[in-house]
């Protein structure tokens, strides 16, 4: 069974709390697909040399905590791995409408998609195929009916899921979502929100931002200390044109032509830093599954140390210290010795001092941040279906 169904979309993130940037959807030509020939497509794992890492773990005992959109629970990719969450958002779309759990869901897939049929064979495999997946939905999806409602709602449903996941289990935290406008800032609630995570011993991986075209703008929370910052790499490890190019990039990892599964069943390519995000979080929980007594610190370290390709001065504001390689991280980890080691959070000796405030000449500091948006860290869908699954289609993307 074959189809391409190419369809236009104007795509748009919103959140609970959040005042949000717009992003043009791109159509661009792919090959149709049987739901077994997704995997060939997924060139990220064989990127991310996957077949050397699993040979020592698959994510098995780790849970990655996915602040987003929600999560679809019982998609054939991910039934089993997705732990009950809770709803931050509290109004707008619900499970089953064409609006809700789109971004998350492909997000979850990136991370610990565990594919479906006969021997797990169809659709998509994350990085870390045995991890739990713990959904916070802090944002709306693109086409929610009550995004009006968001932007006049106050509080900061970042900063209380960020808690909220630090004390129900998570050992990751995925936030493939920023705001990188003109009026982008820190915004206290989610830096102290950050390093009471961080404190807690959980790791905290956001997306560099989707403006490298548009100004290369400061992205929140990719900024916040102590964060792993992912920027966007293509199939051959060059800097995607949209990845942000600042201080904090951390790793770079695959951002450009990424199988994502959807809610409706059917697969897309995407692109975008929050792709990004999706698997270096994989990544971390493949060292944190081998080695589960790392602090945030040493995994973020870990992960610099041991990135491939990496700059010609050893790290850039394109690609961090280069590509991410949980493999040669676990390797690394193995040769650690405990002695001195301290958990992250503010500290200077592994992560500077951090930004100081941008001046804002409008009053936004009485909002919450900008959670997600295409400009920031959102991800975009390149709105081409490359399978059709046993639903029947929606309505258009």
């Amino acid at each position: 069974m074959r189809t391409i169904r190419p369809r236009r979309s104007t795509r748009r993130t919103g959140g609970a709390v959040s005042l949000l940037l717009a992003a043009a959807l791109v159509i661009v030509p792919a090959p149709a697909a049987h739901a077994d020939g997704i995997r060939a497509q997924q060139w990220a794992l064989d990127a991310l040399h996957t077949q050397d890492v699993w040979r020592t773990t698959k994510g098995a005992g780790v849970t990655v905590a996915v602040l987003d959109t929600g999560v679809e629970a019982d998609h054939p990719d991910l039934a089993g791995n997705v732990l009950a969450g809770k709803d931050l958002v509290g109004f707008g779309a619900s499970e089953g409408d064409r609006s809700w759990a789109r971004h998350g869901t492909a997000m979850a897939g990136i991370i610990a998609g565990h594919g479906h049929g006969i021997g797990d064979t169809e659709g998509v495999m994350g990085i870390a195929p045995e991890a739990r997946i713990l959904p916070l939905r802090v944002i709306l999806e693109d086409g929610d009916p009550s995004r009006a409602k968001a932007r006049k709602t106050r509080g900061n449903a970042l900063a209380e899921g960020i808690r909220w996941a630090a004390d129900h289990g998570a050992d990751i935290i995925n936030l493939s979502l920023g705001d990188d406008s003109a009026s982008a800032h820190p915004e206290p609630a989610e830096d102290e929100a950050i390093q009471y995570a961080l404190k807690k011993g959980v790791v905290v991986v956001a997306s560099a931002g989707n403006g490298g075209e548009k100004g290369d703008h400061v992205s929140y929370p990719a900024a916040y200390p102590g964060v792993i910052a992912a920027t966007a790499v293509d199939r051959y490890g060059t800097r995607a044109s949209f990845s942000t190019r600042r201080w904090y990039a951390t790793v770079s990892a695959p951002g450009v032509d990424v199988i994502i599964a959807d809610p409706d069943h059917r697969y897309y390519e995407g692109w975008g830093t929050s792709a990004a995000s999706a698997f270096v979080s994989g990544a971390a929980a493949l060292v944190k599954a081998a080695h589960p007594g790392l602090t945030p610190a040493q995994v973020k370290s870990l992960l610099e140390d041991s990135a491939r390709n990496a700059p010609a001065e050893g790290r850039d504001d394109s690609r961090g210290f280069g590509f991410v390689d949980p493999a040669a991280a676990i390797e690394a980890a193995g040769r650690l010795k405990p002695e001195g080691l301290k958990a992250a959070a503010y500290d200077d000796e592994y992560f500077g001092s951090g930004p100081a405030a941008p001046a804002s000449d409008d009053d936004t500091s009485a909002w919450a941040a900008p959670l997600a948006g295409g400009a920031g860290g959102v991800l975009v869908v390149a709105a081409v279906v490359l399978w059709r699954g046993r639903r029947e289609r929606h309505d258009d993307f």
